[in-house]
């Protein structure tokens, strides 16, 4: 039976420039199929369908994408609202507070705070440590994150530490005090996290009451306290009209910073599912099967004598090559990116770069 006291928040705002020039201004990374057959968002959506009312899924995003996303994704439209500006994930959750304590004709609904760029499979393990961790959320002022099992000593992840084991170990879902929260860490220090055992990968997913969230903006973010009961309980038309007067003012300001690195009761459910942050084309590895050469095609290519390669293209198109290796080679209709493997994250240096030169601001 789906969860009627659940809403599920979807941020969509981003712009992906890690993955130009496939991801372009008009149509990001969240509107891009680049796993599997339909694109990011509506993978999204799809996987909450088994826990949440479609009704109760509200998405966050940039103006520019909401038409886009109105006719890709089975929500109210009403529901996918367009920030005015970009102001990070803390007043993107106080925009999303006011929506449901707007709509909400339950008493203090769960919120579940989820980022559109995460690739999951196991639909079903992923809706139980949700569901877990929304019966924790309910009562008592409690917080909950979702900590993955670091695999390795991942540098570009944040980290939570773990304390004591509340839940059963027998329960499908083991759920642990928060100790603190980590930035991303050098190697070394990744190492020991991982050789110590009690940390986890910070997922970004969050569930709360609202009763929760806006107490804890209270506490700790009046502004954003503001802005929730300013655009709360009003027709959607003035919500809209508030919201682009309202918005653009808020400072910015992340969730980890604002709440959860201040918040007191907060705990970390374990994921019992597969789990993947897409944030750059190196992230396709762990997508798509390689070749026996090592390269992750998504292209029509000829090779000879090419290893470790990441090839993404068009059915339209050929890409050929000649005794490379290590690189990343993205061709589309009116731009082809090539760059060493190692230098991914290096890529919205070049997206800066085109929009700093107007007569190339047609590529972005």
């Amino acid at each position: 039976m789906k969860r009627k006291d659940v809403y599920a928040v979807i941020m969509a705002g981003g712009k992906g420039e890690r993955f130009w020039p496939k991801s372009r201004e008009s149509k990001p990374k969240q509107l891009l199929d680049l796993v599997g057959d339909s694109t990011m968002i509506e993978q999204t959506v799809e996987r909450l369908t088994g826990l949440i009312p479609s009704e109760n899924i509200i998405i966050i995003t940039n103006q520019d994408y909401v038409k886009p996303m109105q006719d890709l994704v089975d929500i109210p439209k009403e529901n996918i609202i367009g920030e005015p500006t970009r102001r990070d994930t803390a007043p993107c959750v106080a925009l999303a507070a006011a929506i449901i304590k707007t709509q909400s004709k339950v008493e203090n609904p769960i919120m579940i705070l989820l980022p559109a760029d995460h690739v999951i499979k196991n639909h079903k393990n992923l809706c139980q440590v949700l569901e877990d961790s929304a019966n924790l959320a309910k009562t008592n002022g409690n917080i909950v994150t979702i900590g993955i099992k670091p695999t390795f000593p991942s540098t570009g992840y944040g980290y939570i530490q773990c304390g004591e084991l509340i839940s059963d170990k027998d329960d499908k879902t083991q759920i642990f005090k928060s100790l603190e929260f980590k930035e991303k860490p050098n190697e070394a220090t990744a190492k020991q996290f991982l050789d110590d055992g009690n940390y986890k990968w910070n997922s970004g997913m969050f569930i709360w009451s609202l009763e929760t969230i806006i107490q804890a903006f209270e506490n700790y973010t009046p502004s954003l306290y503001n802005l929730v009961n300013e655009l709360s309980n009003l027709p959607h038309n003035e919500f809209i009209e508030k919201l682009n007067i309202l918005f653009p003012q808020q400072e910015k300001n992340s969730i980890d910073y604002a709440i959860m690195e201040k918040a007191k009761k907060i705990f970390v459910a374990e994921s019992t599912f597969d789990w993947d942050d897409v944030g750059s084309w190196t992230a396709l590895r762990n997508q798509i099967d390689a070749d026996e050469n090592n390269n992750v095609i998504s292209a029509k290519t000829v090779s000879l004598d090419t290893k470790n390669c990441i090839i993404v293209g068009n059915k339209n198109h050929l890409v050929t090559t000649i005794g490379v290796e290590d690189l990343i080679i993205v061709q589309t209709d009116d731009a082809t990116l090539i760059c060493k493997a190692d230098k991914a994250q290096n890529i919205k240096e070049i997206v800066k770069k085109l929009s700093n030169d107007k007569n190339l601001k047609e590529y972005l």
